[in-house]
């Protein structure tokens, strides 16, 4: 008999290259050589029988088989890592609440809960959006979540693995920091440069002026969004420029060339807060597996 059906390794493989927009990226988030990940994307075309991707200088995208192939493959490897957990007893019932910085991926956060919600369906979501600087004053005994996801300013490579960074908990992702303005703006952005930002309790938005007040960049504040979504719409309408993590940048708004004059920006990671004393096995078995699913 003929086996019928696809590899998980492969798919895992495809979804990350998918996801991440690059053979090399998706090979990082996998930890595989890039030519193993190309040796398995060239497998499971062959299997599928059709071209999954479209190659260009710029990166992958999906074909529409891929993009099909992608909603299958996102809920066949779900289904795999909740039947793992399921038989090494480690299936989670009852109430979970999260909290989550509005600038990690903004774009893909409502599918990775729902795929978390698919590997984990007797585990009841409760998910509050709150500021980076809320979520980490907020992680004590008294907290009103059980998890906490939140952006900071990546540690200088000296700093990282220190007793120090290992307290604040677990980077799950590091993205690079770019200023951002409206798709249709005028690339030459003049001076003083029109600052569209968030309130003053917004670390990332405390750190840009604090730079551009250092450099002695010529800035107005231009407008005031109160969260990530307001931001977004307020650069797409050419309101301004700002700062935002790779992963917010979506359709109508883009990068700005270094050439502008700008001052360089660091990375930022995200961090999921570190489990407290005491707490029950449902909430350290559901930050394990967030663990792998933020990443």
């Amino acid at each position: 008999m003929t086996l019928r059906g696809f590899d998980l390794t492969q798919l895992r493989t495809f979804v990350a290259v998918a996801e991440s927009g690059s053979v090399s990226a998706g090979a990082e988030r996998v930890f595989l050589s890039q030519s193993s990940v190309s040796e398995q994307l060239k497998k499971l075309e062959e299997r599928a029988g059709q071209p999954l991707f479209v190659r260009s200088k710029q990166g992958v995208t999906a074909t529409q088989a891929g993009a099909r192939l992608l909603d299958h493959a996102r809920r066949i490897l779900a289904m795999s890592e909740a039947a793992f957990e399921d038989l090494q007893g480690h299936s989670l019932d009852g109430e979970l609440r999260i909290a989550i910085t509005d600038y990690y991926r903004p774009h893909d956060i409502a599918r990775i809960l729902k795929t978390f919600s698919e590997q984990y369906p007797r585990l009841k979501l409760h998910v509050t959006v709150l500021p980076s600087a809320v979520i980490d004053s907020s992680a004590g005994d008294d907290a009103s979540f059980d998890i906490g996801l939140s952006l900071r300013l990546a540690a200088p490579a000296q700093r990282r693995g220190t007793g120090a960074a290992r307290a604040q908990g677990t980077a799950v992702r590091r993205e690079k920091l770019l200023w951002a303005v409206s798709a249709d703006a005028d690339p030459r952005v003049a001076e003083p440069y029109p600052l569209v930002l968030l309130p003053s309790t917004c670390q990332l938005q405390r750190f840009v002026v604090k730079l551009l007040d250092e450099r002695k960049v010529p800035y107005v504040i231009s407008h005031s969004a109160s969260g990530v979504a307001g931001l977004q719409l307020a650069l797409k309408a050419g309101l301004g420029i700002s700062c935002l993590n790779e992963s917010s940048i979506g359709a109508g708004v883009v990068a700005v060339a270094p050439a502008v004059g700008l001052p360089a920006l660091p990375s930022v990671e995200f961090h999921l807060l570190p489990g407290r004393a005491g707490e029950s096995e449902r909430v350290s078995n559901a930050h394990a597996a967030l663990v792998r699913l933020f990443s």
